[in-house]
This record gives C-alpha cells, structure tokens and sequence, in this order.
C-alpha cells in the first residue's frame, strides 16, 4: 500500500524518551546506532539492534558527502558532498554511488532516504533542505510547501531547463541514477514496503506543486522511475514464466524420479516471484494514476511531452500488459496536442510500435480509430512533426496495406512536391513502397535476367512516368526526382532502361508511350542527370551547396562517368529522333553540360563529338524558339571551354555556323530595307529568324568580329523614323545591340585601352541610349518595355561605379541621365507599373490560363519597377523622384509592399534627411491629389485622408525605435511639413486657415519620433508660423493645428528618457489616460512655467465652441519597459550622452533651423525634465513592483487537449482493463481569472521596418 504522506517515524530507542535532532547535530551525533523496537506497522520497518548494526563508515570515506543531504562547508567552499553535486559533476561513476547510497540504507535507512529525498529537491532548483527532524514531524503537504517557501523565485531557470553542455550532461545523469537505483535494488530494497513507499509519495506530491520547477523534475524522476519499474517486472514475469516451466516438468516425470523437494521450492519461488509482480504492479499503478493520469495533460508542453515519450517505452519493453487500448488512448488522444514538441513525442513512441510487424494485431483498433488524425499531420504546421507523420504513415503501410485508403495515399503522394526536403523525402519513401516495391519474389527472380525495357525497372519507370503525369497541380520533375533519390536510386540511375524506352520499338504486347509520356521521360531522365552529376538538391530546396564528403564525392564521380559513357552515344540517335519536337530537344540539349567531356578525346568518341554537333546545328537551322536557340547557345558554349582538347574542333563548327547567319541577316536586312512598306512576310520572317538566333548566341558568345551592333541600329533608325518595324523585330534588335556593348564593354574593361576604343565605345553606347530613349515612346507596349529596361540596366552598368577599384581610366564611358530622361523613365513606371486592371481580372476570371497570364504580368510589371528603384538606390536618378513610387505604397501593397519597403530602406541607409524629405514630398503630392479631387473644404473623416494618414504612420513605423539615428532626418520631416501646411494663405483673409492646414493632422503620426527636446523646438518653429488669432480658434477647421500642437506638447515633461534610451517613454494614446489618474506632485511648479507651459494650461482650461473636445491621436511608437525607465533615471547633475548639451556641441547632430532656439531653452528643458522624473521614480518602482509580484507566481493547470465530448466519444470505443482516474481540473477557476499574457508572440505589434525578401 503506498501511502500518500511521508511515514511519520515513531520514536525507537529503548528507555522511550523522545529522540529530538538539533539542526546543529554534529556528523558523530546522526552515526550513533538507535536500537529499534521491531516493526511498528506496514511501511516502517523497525531498525536493527546495536549488536546486530554494522560499523558506518564515515562520511570521508564515502568521498566526502553526508547522508541527511547537507552540504559541509569549509573554508574554501563547497565539496561534492550530497547526491546532487555528485551526480551533477558526473565524475563518479553511477554505480558506484549507488551502492555507496544502498549501503548507508541498510545502515540507516531514515538517513538514506532523507539524503535522496533532498537529492529530489536540489535537483528542482531549491535552495532549502529537508532536516532530520522535518523528516519525522512533519506530513508530506507541509514539508512540500516549507520547500516551496525557499524556492528561488528570482530566475525562473532550474537544473533540468538550464542551458550548457554541463546541464545537458545532468539530464541524462539524473535519469540514469533513477534507472540504476531501482536496477540495483530490484532484488530485496524495493520490496520492504518502506523506501519505495516513501519516493513515491514524495514525487506524487511534488507533481501536484504549482512550482513548475518541482513538478517538471518530479515527473520526469517518476516517469524514469516508472520504466525502470517496467523492466523489473518483465524480468519477473520471464523468471515466473520459467519457473512454471521447471515446475510442469518436474511434475509430469514419473513417481519415481520426481524430486518433492524441488517441487516445494519452485512452488515457493513461483509464489515468492507473484508476491513480487503483486508489488511491482502495485507500485506502477500508484505512479500511473498519481503521476501520469494528471501530467500526461499538464499545462507545461515539456511535462506533457516525457509522459507520452515513457508511456511509449512501457509499450515496447512490457507490450503484454502496456500495449492495450486503456493505455494507447493517451497516445491517441494527444496526438491533438496544440505543441509541436509533444505530437513529435507521439508520432516516435508509435513509430517504435508499428515497427514490429507481431504487435500489429494489438494495434488494429487504435490503427482504425486514429488513422484519419496520423494521416492529416502530414500537414503539421511544424515541418518535423509532419516528417515523423508520414514515416508513421509508411510504417502503417509496410504492416498492412489495406490500413490505408486510396484517399489517405493522395494525402502523401503530393507532399513528394514539397519545398522541405525532409518532408518531401519521407513522402519519397512512401511513394517507393507503396508503388516501386516487388513483393512477388517468383516475378521478381524472371525480370531479373531481363535487360533494358523488359527489365524489372522498365514497368516501374512507365509507372513514375504515369504517377508525374496525372500530378497535375505540380510539374516540378526536378523535386519529384530529389524526393526519390535516396529511396530509389537503382530505379533512378537506369538510364539505359529510359534511353531505351525512347529509342527502340515496342515489342508486340506492349504499350506504346505517347507523345506527352515520351516528353515527361526525358525530362525525368534529364532531372536524374543533374541530380546524380551535381549531387545537391534543387533550387528551392535546402540553403545551398553542403560540403561532398570522401564516399560522395566518389559516388558523384562514378555515376557522371556512367552516365557520360551511356549518354555520349544515346545523345545524337536522341536528338535525330526529336529534332523536330522543340520541348524534347530542348531538354535534350541540357544533357552535354554534365558530360565528362575528356571522354571525347580519352575514349576516341570524336566522331560521337561530331554527330552530336552536326544535330545541334540541324536544330538551329529547324527552331526559331529561344529557349531551344538558348540551350543550343548554351551547348556550343560548354564544349568550347578552354580546357578541354575538343575546343578548336568546336570552335570551327560554331564559327562555321555564324558566318552563315551573319550573311544570311545581312542580307535579309538590305532587302527589307530597300523595300521598306512593300516588304512582305517572307521578308519580316527572314530577317526574324536570322535574329532570333544571333540574338541567343550573342548572349553567351563573343560576336563583336561580326559586327552585328551596326545592322541592328540600322532597323532600329528605320523603325523609329517609319514607325513601321514589326515589334518582334525591335525586340530583338535592341537585344542584340545591347549584347554588343556589353561584349565591347568586356572588351575594354579587360584589357588597356586606347582613347580611340574609349571614344568609339562612347558613341555607341550614346547612339544606343538616344534610340532606347526614343523607343520609349513607341506604341508597342512589348518594345517600350524592351526599350526601358535596358535603359536601366546601362545607366546602372556606365555609371559613376564603373570607375570603382581603380579604373579611373574609363571615366569617359559614365553616363549621367538628364533631367528630361529621368522624368521619361518615371512616367512609364507611372503609367505602366501603377495601373488598374480591375476590368481585365473580371474579364478573365474563372480562365486558369488567364490566371497564369495575369501572374506573369505582374511577374513583368515587378521587374519593371525594380529596375527604375535600383537606379534611386544607386544615386543614378534623383531621390525626389522616389516620392511618386512611395506614395503608391497603400494603393499596391500587396504587388509592390516589399520592393517600395526595401527601396525605402536604402534610401535611407544612403541619405537619412533626404530621404526624409522624400517622404513627406509624397504625402504633399497625395494631399495635393485630394485638394484638387475634393477642394479645400475636405472631409477629415474620409477614407482618402485616412488613407494618407495610414501611409504616414507606416512611414513613421519605418524610422525604427532608435530616434538618436533619425533625429535630424525626422526635425527635417516636421519642418517641411509645416512650411507646406502654412505656405499658401488662404485667399479670403488672413482670419480662414490656411487650405493646406488640414496637412498638420498628417504630421501628427511622425511627432512620437521626436525626442523630447525636439518637439519644443519644433513646436517653437511651429508657432512663428501661427497668429494669436490662430492660438485661440476652437472651431472644426483649425482641430488639425489643435492636433498637431498637441502631439508636440505631448510627452514633453515626462519624456526625459528618450535622449538615454532613443526611444520615447510615453506615446501620444497615453496622454489622456494618464493624466486623469496623475497625482498632483506631478504637476509643474510655478516657479518653471515656461511658454508652453503655459500653452498647456490655457489649453486646459479654455473650452472648446460647441462642446468639441480634443481628439484623442493614436501612438505609433512602443513604450518602454517601465522598470528600465525607473532604473536609468540619471542623476540631476549629470551629463548623459546624447542629451541637450551633448547635441549641441556634436556637429553631426545639429539641425541647422533649429541651433538658435535651442540654445535658448536648454537650460530650462534640462529643469523642468529632471525635476518632473524624480518626483515620479518612486510611484514609478513602486507601481512596476506591485505588477511584477502579482505576476511572479506561476500559474499552473491541467490541460486537456481534447473537448469533454471528444473524450466521451473515444471511450466508448475503448474497452478499459483497468480504472483510469480522470479528475477535472482543480484550477478551473484560477484558469477563468488569468490575466493575459503581455509576452504572447501573438500579441506583440508586427514590425514594419523588417523586410521579409531581398530584392536586389
């Protein structure tokens, strides 16, 4: 019987006097032997006699630790001198603690066993000790909560949650002292009915604390405790199981040779064994429903998560009695665990079960019950926990195909297109066994001897080419072939089973490949082929290329060899076959790049070699499509690489190749040129296709010999003049010439140019820039977009940067644009980047086809935009003219929300004040806008000038929480903006605000950005601008200027630490809060009135026409802790840095408008800020005192992580073999009354200055 309290020891000595411990007793004292009296009742033992007790040995002989757990302190410090230290420094081995442990138990066990109960509360992070006399007197609730009561609540770390390779070491030292404790004391200790007792009671207490520390330690010890006790009782029941054997024959012998004797001791063994199992069973359950029926669903995921891992080894070890559905219901049910941690925890303790294919039987019902849930965590939001789900899944599927439905399959299948590669090959291991696995060995053994398409692998490929066609949302072959890869190599590698399937004709019976199975192949074989010679996943997937170790840098050379030898020959018939089909060519022509291209001339295959460019030139001449020109260009490029023999013989044939292009374009050029408006088709295409190619091959290629730049320039002058040269043409025309300045470029930039190179570059690059300026303005969208953006790609090329690192020389070629061409360039991002396509989408809606069109719109229009934001970035365009991109920054989120972000971003990186001054130049243009839209009586509350408001306050969100970086950058915002605001008066009379004034309410969202220093001198500088007429107006049309004034009088006594900090204490949300509940010791002085000290009071107390009252302004800006506030007020007469005086005399921080007025008020600020700090400290540490003790109690309680009804549900399906105890939350009401948690990632304001994606 375990007992839920500590035995309360009864007195043992002999005359009956009590046997009272001092705390103070000496080490002699606590060894003096204590004659016991017998055994008083179940659980205590009595102790032994003084005759009968053996000699302790001393303390030093045990390495210097106390049994009763104190520590001996000396002069020096601390020894290792309790259980904790011990097992904490590791430097013993465990199994010789604990028989040094086991034989002081059977010395003294009250001593033993006070020594490990305090071992359990070190190991909790307690500072307090349980005494000898506490031991005795005291129940086990009382002495839980005098631990409590000592319990450091200053750091909420303890050993098991602590960080460092030493802590981690005591993990795993704590667990196995538990393990090999109970391992060596299975024999005869634990079954005395007296220390197992007493641990136990312990740890059920303990799990019950709201410290997290004890109840986080505690579980863990009992659920180690727990398994330890697993393993004991299946060693029983083997002996039990052999013990009945030796008895059965023993019995069934005849009469004669029975032994009696023996019979009677193995019955007494046998019965000595259950008593044992009795106990054991006993004690498990007492742990069972005590300790894990409340922790499996505690409020801490780490407690949760080491009861499902050790429930899961109770199954494996003693299946017999664990693997039932009383107790896999545990696993089931939190399988709906919210925390990723404890689900993993799940998914692995059923992995280890359905790895054995005997326990299957056991798990049918809870394989049937739960399934559904297994399958849909394939989904898990956590990418771990999703890859365990479907390695689950595959387990599930290797015992018993029929578990799984079809449907459930699908659910896997499409996760082999996953960008996590982890997931995506556990998806790939799936698909492998469920499709690519033989299981008819007979078969298996026929198709062996069989080769090529009849092979084993020739059906398996023409059911992958099958499974990547019907996959119809993906068509990523590349990640379909990466999550094969480790599970299906052989398959994938057979490259002469695909080669074949292509080339040769299908023996009769067979099915033929279709055309799209036919392409779908060759892009597979073309994907195995770049995984196996460049051994590194896909783009998209993994953070790059990973060190080869020795064995796969050996594998990557072996199988490029391989695929080279069965390639070089293949590669030509291939090519013949498909020369027409540009789809299958052009991923033929892939295939070259991962040749081992010395086999040419190592092996003798140079007539291999010239097949194979003899079919890429019958490409070129066939093939007008540019991704085939490309991969063709691509090839020609790889085999004249320089360092291969075949480069001349390549060499030749690709010259050959141009000069019968370069003629064949020259010609078709003059022809279309002498008939100009009467050139027919045949004359367009001509001179097209010839183009085209030239084009791709100019891409990778030096062709500047050939001089195409002057024909091209030559269609380009004929188009813009006649305004009739068929767009595709241009298109290509000005690529063209651009390749060959960029290739002259090269030219120059490599070697020593002369001046004549120099000035003829110059004119070219000139000519060229003239007509991409010109073309602008043509009225084909495709050639202005041509057009445009190589303009910006050779502004930023032959710009200042091109004389970067030394080359001074070629300053000639920089080119800087003038006015007229920046205005161009912006005007066609207005108008073709900043449009509306709201009649377009409902047009095409419903079209996938149209979807993907409108995509690749967007795709352009972002490609456009980016390209005019590099030029702002890199100092080519003026930075003003940013201010019409960022004024579109509400408008087009979500198209452009991150470039305009990171264009914003550099900018100020590159110019904090002019990019300041850019900024509120975009909302001047937008408030323009709507003066103009709506005239000069707007309507405060429409959603256009919330929408200008909204802007500026994301504007503000970007200058970050540092206001000592932004500090002038943000003065010179509020300067501008004022001055716009009062610039224009208003016609009527100097007595009607001013039509701009409503700009003011727009500014107000950039006054928490300045410090508060700064706000009395920009509300100084404000009010040169202001009338006493405008001081004392209340009306509706002047609430933007009360606003305004407002925001800057806000904050400015009470804002003191934001020159310390860079960030402001108050926000502008909190004026109104605050000053109700503000004591009046917070109130100023009169002998510091100041003039806006007094503007604050005659704002206070005139009222407002009408009964209006001032508008409450929303902050932007986070508060600051208060404690820190409290804690770095400085002292009255120091200097801080950053502070007024330190602003002052620092020359990069100065703003110039303001240098005279703030030296006028100086000193006055320094006052009246420090004076209103100091009388706020004290209400401040003690405000943020209180909150903080009312927040330090952790807050504990169960969690069940399914609904009562869900609960009810799954028992009906459970047949219980045992009583499970499932009480209800006894912190329900606690639960109902927590306060919300102010740390919780959800709620904490996004951060608008972050940048998800990088752009350039």
């Amino acid at each position: 019987m375990i007992n839920s309290e500590f035995p309360v020891l009864q007195d043992s000595s002999n005359d009956g006097q009590g046997d009272t411990m001092s705390l103070s007793m000496s080490v002699s004292e606590l060894d003096d032997p204590v004659e016991g009296k017998g055994k008083k009742k179940r659980g205590r033992p009595g102790k032994q006699g003084v005759g009968n007790k053996k000699a302790r040995r001393s303390p030093v002989d045990k390495g210097g630790r106390r049994p009763n757990g104190v520590a001996h302190q000396n002069g020096e410090g601390t020894d290792p001198s309790t259980l904790f230290e011990v097992v904490k420094q590791g430097k013993s081995a465990m199994q010789s603690v604990i028989d040094d442990w086991i034989e002081s138990y059977k010395q003294d066990r009250d001593l033993a066993l006070l020594d490990l109960i305090n071992f359990f509360i070190q190991c909790s992070g307690c500072k307090g000790t349980v005494r000898i006399e506490m031991f005795r007197n005291m129940q086990n609730a009382e002495i839980i909560r005098k631990m409590t009561e000592e319990f450091d609540e200053d750091s909420g770390d303890y050993p098991l949650t602590m960080a460092g390779p030493q802590w981690k070491k005591f993990r795993y030292n704590f667990c196995e002292f538990i393990m090999v404790l109970i391992r060596q004391c299975q024999y005869s200790i634990i079954y005395d009915e007296y220390m197992m007792d007493t641990v136990i009671s312990l740890l059920t207490g303990l799990s019950d604390s709201q410290v997290r520390a004890f109840r986080h330690t505690s579980t863990l010890a009992a659920m180690k405790l727990m398994t330890a006790l697993v393993n004991v009782a299946l060693n029983l029941s083997i002996n039990q199981d052999n013990t009945q054997r030796q008895y059965e024959a023993e019995r069934n012998k005849v009469a004669g040779k029975r032994a009696n004797e023996k019979l009677e001791l193995l019955l007494e063994k046998r019965k000595e064994l259950q008593e044992n199992q009795d106990e054991i069973e006993n004690m498990m359950n007492s742990i069972f429903k005590g300790i894990f029926v409340h922790r499996y669903r505690d409020a801490i995921a780490e407690i949760r998560a080491i009861c499902i891992e050790e429930i899961g080894v109770w199954m494996k070890l003693y299946s017999d009695a664990f693997l039932n559905d009383s107790y896999l219901k545990y696993v089931g049910w939190t399988l709906h665990d919210r925390q990723g941690e404890v689900r993993l925890k799940c998914l692995k303790a059923l992995q280890t079960l359905y790895t054995n294919r005997e326990l299957f039987p056991k798990l049918e019902l809870f394989t049937n019950r739960f399934k559904d849930r297994i399958v849909s965590m394939t989904l898990d939001k956590e990418y771990d926990v999703a890859v365990e789900a479907i390695r689950l899944v595959t387990l599930i599927l290797h015992g018993s195909e029929d578990a799984l439905s079809n449907e459930d399959c699908e659910n896997v299948y499409h996760l082999v297109y996953s960008a996590h590669r982890p997931v995506a090959v556990a998806a790939g291991e799936f698909l492998h066994r469920k499709l690519f696995s033989r299981h008819d060995p007979q078969a298996e053994e026929a198709l062996a001897k069989r080769r090529g398409r009849n092979s084993p692998n020739g059906n398996l490929i023409r059911m992958l080419v099958l499974f990547f066609l019907e996959s119809e949302l993906h068509e990523h072959a590349a990640y379909l072939v990466d999550s094969l890869w480790d599970s299906s190599q052989d398959l994938l590698k057979d490259w002469d089973c695909m080669v074949e399937l292509l080339l040769e004709d299908p023996v009769p019976g067979e099915e033929v490949l279709g055309d799209r199975h036919e392409s779908a192949l060759i892009e597979l074989m073309v994907c195995t082929i770049r995984q196996a010679a460049e051994a590194h996943p896909p783009v998209g997937r993994g953070t790059g290329k990973r060190v080869l170790t020795a064995k796969e840098k050996k594998t990557q050379i072996d199988d490029k060899n391989r695929l080279t030898e069965h390639l070089i020959v293949a590669l030509p018939m291939l090519l013949s076959k498909y020369q027409t089909d540009s789809e299958k060519v052009a991923n033929l022509l892939q295939i070259p790049q991962f040749f081992d291209l010395e086999v040419y001339s190592s092996g003798r295959m140079e007539k291999h070699l010239d097949a194979l460019l003899k079919q890429i030139r019958v490409v070129v001449e066939k093939h007008t499509e540019m991704d085939v020109l490309e991969a063709c260009s691509k090839t020609y490029s790889i085999l004249c690489s320089e360092e291969y023999t075949i480069m001349n013989r390549v060499d030749i044939a690709r010259s050959q190749l141009i000069d019968e292009l370069t003629d064949r374009f020259a010609h078709s050029v003059e022809d279309l040129l002498q008939e100009a408006d009467e050139a027919d088709d045949d004359d367009i295409y001509n001179v097209l296709s010839t183009l085209k190619k030239l084009t791709a091959f100019h891409n990778a290629h030096d062709l500047t010999k050939w001089d195409l730049f002057k024909n091209c320039y030559r269609l380009l002058k004929m188009g813009i003049e006649q305004g009739s040269m068929p767009e595709q043409i241009a298109v290509q025309a000005l690529q063209c010439s651009h390749y060959s300045v960029l290739w002259q470029l090269v030219k120059v930039t490599e070697g020593f140019p002369s001046k004549d190179d120099l000035v003829a570059l110059r004119r070219v690059v000139k000519s060229f820039l003239a007509v991409c300026q010109q073309c602008l303005s043509n009225v084909n969208t495709p050639v202005k977009e041509q057009a445009f953006m190589l303009l910006c790609d050779l502004l930023m090329i032959f710009s200042h940067q091109l004389v970067n690192g030394g080359r001074d020389a070629l300053q000639p070629l920089v080119f800087n644009p003038d006015s007229s061409l920046q205005n161009e360039l912006l005007n066609f991002v207005l108008d073709h980047v900043f449009i509306d396509q709201d009649d377009e989408n409902q047009s095409m809606e419903g079209d996938e086809e149209d979807e993907a069109n409108k995509i690749e719109a967007l795709h352009k229009r972002r490609n456009l935009l980016a390209a005019f934001c590099k030029l702002i970035i890199y100092d080519i365009v003026d930075m003003p003219a940013a201010a019409d991109i960022f004024k579109q920054y509400m408008k087009y989120y979500n198209d452009y929300g991150d470039i305009i972000k990171e264009t914003l971003s550099k900018a100020r990186q590159m110019d904090k004040i002019q990019c300041a001054k850019t900024l509120i130049l975009s909302l001047q243009q937008l408030f323009n806008e709507l003066i103009l839209d709506q005239g000069p009586n707007l309507d405060r509350t429409s959603s256009h000038v919330s929408g200008i408001k909204e802007l500026a306050r994301r504007f503000a969100l970007t200058f970050g929480l540092d206001q000592i970086k932004t500090r002038e950058a943000v003065a010179t915002l509020h300067k501008d903006g004022i001055e716009f605001a009062f610039k224009v008066p208003n016609p009527k009379g100097p007595e009607y605000p001013p039509p701009n004034l409503a700009f003011l309410e727009v500014l107000c969202e950039f006054s928490s950005k300045l410090l508060r220093q700064d706000k009395k001198t920009v509300h100084s500088y404000l009010e040169k601008f202001m009338t006493e007429y405008m001081m004392e107006r209340r009306e509706d049309v002047w609430l933007p200027l009360i606003a305004y004034r407002n925001s800057l009088l806000t904050g400015g006594d009470d804002d003191r630490l934001s020159v310390t900090t860079g960030t402001s204490s108050t926000s502008k949300a909190s004026t109104v809060r605050s000053k109700r509940g503000r004591p009046a010791q917070h109130k100023k002085r009169p002998d510091e009135e100041s003039v806006e000290g007094s503007w604050v009071i005659r704002n206070d107390t005139l009222q407002t026409p009408g009964g209006l009252h001032t508008p409450q302004l929303t902050s932007t800006v986070l508060r600051e802790n208060p404690r820190q506030a409290a804690d770095h007020i400085p002292d009255q007469d120091s200097s801080e840095p950053g502070s007024e005086p330190d602003y002052m005399h620092n020359p990069q921080m100065q703003m110039s408008w303001l240098d005279q007025q703030k030296m006028e008020e100086v000193n006055r600020k320094e006052r009246g800020g420090m004076n209103y700090m100091k009388s706020r400290t004290g209400g401040v540490r003690q405000q943020v005192r209180g909150l903080m003790e009312d927040d330090a109690e952790p807050i504990f309680e169960d969690v069940m992580m399914s609904s009562r009804g869900q609960l009810e549900d799954m028992n009906e399906e459970f047949e219980d073999t045992m009583v499970i105890d499932l009480p209800a939350s006894r912190n329900r009401r606690e639960r109902a009354e927590l306060r919300p948690d102010f740390f919780d990632s959800t709620a904490i304001m996004e951060d608008d200055s972050g940048f998800g994606m990088q752009m350039f």
